[in-house]
């Protein structure tokens, strides 16, 4: 579970990013704060994995407001000055959102957060389903796939079939888009139609890669990235 702040003087900005949050499994809102001083009271009392934070707010603004923290939390900007951007990346923010965004760009966001390096808060590391995992639209709602659970793609017109340990998940993106967004360095392509996790792999045999009881066949033109496998 990946608990979130949202630090912001407007109060249509945090009706906005807690439908967005709402959306999504895993997300549990701690607080709503409508200023630094308040957030500042609020991480005193409550453990944080995230924080969405405006920069122009009263009493004490939003990078001044980090730079007071011992420990940070993850941190997405929100804000509507560009001109900021530099600074917060210096101040290792993951994202900056720029007002107004939609939910496609508040996504991005949200699964680098996901996917984010080993100095994640302890209560965002120890759920290993938190951990090298991303959100994805399957039958109109979001799932969390943990990418370690792939087994294999398959394309299937628009949409591509996500085998699992435990389940089959359709989206709606070809297989070349859907690599391009899994950004998992163990799925290799072995075919027009098909990508494997290297990691899961049994046996080859032939033109042939066996993962539990499935067979997925090889491309001719893929062959190549088949043999830099076994190399």
């Amino acid at each position: 579970m990946i608990k979130y702040l949202i630090v912001d003087d407007e109060h249509i900005a945090h009706d906005i990013i807690k439908g967005y949050c709402d959306l999504l499994p895993h997300l549990e809102l701690v607080q709503h704060c409508y200023d630094a001083v308040e957030a500042l009271e609020c991480l005193q009392q409550h453990s944080v994995d995230l924080i969405f934070l405006d920069l122009n707010m009263p009493k004490l603004k939003g990078f001044e407001f980090l730079r007071t923290l011992s420990v940070q939390p993850k941190v997405i900007v929100t804000t509507a000055y560009q001109e900021y951007a530099l600074e917060g990346f210096e101040l290792n923010v993951v994202d900056y959102l720029l007002k107004p965004f939609g939910f496609e760009r508040f996504l991005k966001a949200l699964n680098k957060v996901v996917n984010a390096a080993p100095s994640t808060p302890p209560t965002l590391a120890s759920n290993p389903s938190a951990e090298n995992s991303v959100f994805l639209r399957s039958n109109k709602k979001y799932l969390q796939v943990t990418l370690s659970d792939i087994l294999y793609l398959e394309a299937a017109g628009n949409y591509t079939k996500i085998i699992t340990t435990g389940s089959t998940i359709s989206v709606r993106q070809k297989i070349s888009d859907l690599l391009t967004t899994l950004q998992f360095e163990q799925l290799v392509q072995v075919h027009k139609s098909f990508a494997v996790a290297k990691n899961r792999i049994d046996s080859i045999e032939g033109n042939r890669i066996f993962i539990q009881e499935f067979v997925i066949p090889i491309g001719k033109i893929y062959k190549m990235n088949v043999d830099r496998m076994l190399e």
